[in-house]
């Protein structure tokens, strides 16, 4: 497999356009990440298990409904909402991040790959003021604090086979964090879903709210 690219083996109904797409991220990533730095140098050639394989860890709790509308809180250079928006094609995507340079690039990819469905902020997430039927986000703050600025920002009507709410990608020691939250959150790790060292610490925590 090229890069280490197993997206086929664990979403084998991918289309060939899909798998084109991801198979497009590397070069891309590697290109860009030479000038803007959003994936630490020593990391991009995991890009595949440690990035993209990572983001769709969220794919692996939900199957978004077509019509979702998704928000990626702190995206950096596009993770989870680009591998979880070619994936998706028939959802929305709102890709935040408060740094300007990493929302280009993230840009940049989507554009070059042609995905049609996602658009980019460079605010803050106290600054969104759209509903969604789920946030998303990989280990940008704590729990608490993710809830508080994106509690606003979950829409009351259900569409999903989930309640709406958070779906976050951590990792290590989280159950002081989920403490406060353990009557709504689900917490799952994800190496049940995925056979590569790397996802033994990693966890997807999910919060109704």
């Amino acid at each position: 497999m090229e890069h280490n690219n197993n997206i086929k083996l664990y979403f084998p109904e991918i289309t060939p356009l899909q798998e084109e797409q991801f198979a497009a991220l590397y070069d891309l990533y590697y290109d860009w990440n030479a000038k803007i730095n959003v994936i630490s140098r020593k990391d991009i050639e995991n890009l595949y298990p440690h990035h993209v394989l990572h983001s769709l860890g969220i794919a692996k709790l939900i199957k978004f409904r077509p019509g979702s509308q998704i928000m990626d809180l702190g995206t950096g250079g596009g993770f989870p909402g680009i591998p979880l928006a070619i994936l998706f094609p028939e959802c929305q995507f709102l890709l935040v991040d408060s740094i300007g340079k990493k929302i280009k690039v993230a840009q940049a990819v989507a554009e070059a790959i042609g995905l049609k469905n996602v658009a980019f902020r460079h605010c803050r997430g106290e600054e969104v003021k759209e509903t969604f039927d789920f946030v998303v986000s990989r280990a940008v703050m704590p729990l608490g604090d993710l809830v508080k600025i994106i509690r606003k920002n979950i829409k009351r009507e259900q569409q999903n086979a989930l309640p709406n709410g958070l779906i976050c990608l951590k990792g290590g020691e989280l159950e002081h964090e989920i403490l406060p939250f353990k009557k709504s959150a689900l917490c799952e790790p994800l190496k049940g879903y995925f056979n590569d060292e790397y996802f033994d610490t990693k966890k997807i925590v999910y919060v109704t709210l």
